[in-house]
Formats: structure tokens, sequence, C-alpha cells
């Protein structure tokens, strides 16, 4: 991939697409660990915590990078994106993390929580940059400065705008369907199938289109169920 070629602009698009909808839910963290903290300090505790969270986040990523160049964890890691990517459409969240009492507590607190979050961040992330460091860094360096401090405009517009949602769903599953492609041109067998960009954006199209059309599914099915379960639960209050 050349520098700054239209393939370097799109991808790095997409990383900062995934990491904007994916650490959503970091930037809530971030504010729940500080929050009973004095005012002059959670301004701090917010940096520091950030500091640390974006360099484990970049090491973690980049290790995995590195790992998927292993045979067959393109398709792996293919696959764990997928179920991601439905998962961010179907599931509902909730944020029950314990506030720092005191400044260094919040700061491991912001850290920890960024990093068991963020598992399915890297793995995005990781996946979507094919193997260019340079894409992470920069895609963390653009992305993390707006979670943190821009968390509540952000949210805010995920509340407001909930197709932005099956947007980074449909991303998470195009970098899926780029790591699959990405493992079958290693085979002698598939890789003249999939030179054929006909053949090449048609199955990634069509993975899309399937991965959003199933996240969909389940979540008008959920909701049907809730619907029907307060329906249910309103007229026995009324027999009562």
């Amino acid at each position: 991939m050349e520098l700054f070629s239209l393939e370097f602009w799109t991808t790095l698009l997409s990383i900062v697409v995934i990491d904007l909808v994916l650490a959503g839910d970091n930037a809530i963290v971030i504010g729940l660990a500080a929050r009973n903290l004095p005012k002059q300090d959670q301004k701090k505790v917010i940096i520091f915590g950030t500091i640390g969270a974006v360099i484990i986040r970049a090491l973690a990523t980049l290790g995995v990078v590195w790992l998927l160049k292993i045979p067959f964890l393109l398709v792996i890691g293919g696959a764990v994106l997928i179920w991601i990517a439905i998962k961010l459409m179907v599931e509902e969240k909730e944020h029950n993390v314990e506030a720092g009492g005191n400044f260094w507590a919040a700061v491991r607190t912001i850290i920890i929580a960024d990093a068991a979050m963020g598992l399915d961040n890297v793995l995005a992330v990781a996946g979507a940059a094919n193997g260019h460091g340079l894409l992470v860094i920069l895609g963390l360096a653009i992305s993390i400065p707006i979670v943190v401090w821009g968390s509540t405009i952000v949210l805010k517009f995920i509340e407001r705008y909930p197709v932005i949602i099956v947007v980074g769903s449909a991303v998470l599953a195009w970098t899926s369907a780029k790591m699959f492609v990405s493992e079958f041109m290693k085979f002698d067998s598939l890789a003249g199938l999939f030179s054929n960009p006909f053949i090449k954006y048609g199955f990634e199209i069509a993975l899309v289109i399937v991965v959003v059309a199933v996240g969909l599914s389940i979540k008008r099915s959920q909701q049907a169920k809730k619907a029907e379960q307060a329906s249910q639960e309103h007229k026995r209050a009324q027999g009562e």
C-alpha cells in the first residue's frame, strides 16, 4: 500500500470509523471512573488515563497486526469480526464502572476498563490496517482525542441517529470480508478467482449485506419480544 494513496486514505477512514463506533462506551467509562474526584482533578485523570489507554491499545493492536500474518488467523479474525458486527447492532450495553476513589485509582480504572472493553476494537483495527502499523497509530491519534474530548457529542449522535451503528457494523463486515479475501489470495486455487474484481467486490458486498440483514433481523426480533412482554405485564397489572 503506497503512502497517502487512495487505498491508504480509505483504510485510514475505516479505522477511524471503527474506533469511533466501538470506542463510544470507553468514553462513558472515562467519565464514570472520574466522576467522584474533585473538578480540578477530573481533567488530569482523563488525560493520564487516556494516555495510558492509548499506549496499551496501540501496543496490543500492533501485536495483533503481527499475529494476523500467521496462516489462517485472518479467517479466524474475520469470523470474529462478523460476530462483533452483529453484536454491535443487537446488544444493549450497561456501564457498571466503579468510580475511582483517588487520582491514581481512577487512572487505573480507566486503563483496565479500556483494555478489557477494547478487545473487539483492537481486532477490528488490526484487520482494517492489513499489516500497516502506521495506519494503526494514525487511526488512534485521530479517533482517541475525538472520543475522549468529544465523547458527549459522539454519543448523542449515535443515540439520535441509530443508523450510525449500522454503518459501523457494515464497516466491520467489510473489514472481515477483506480479511477473508487476503487469506484466499494466499492459495493458488483461489487467487485467480478473487483476482477478478467482480468476484472480489461482489463477495465483499454480499457479506456486508448478509451481516447487516442478520443483525437487523435479530434486533427486530428482540424488540418484538420486548413489546410482547411489556404488553403482557401491562395486561396483568390491569387485571390486578
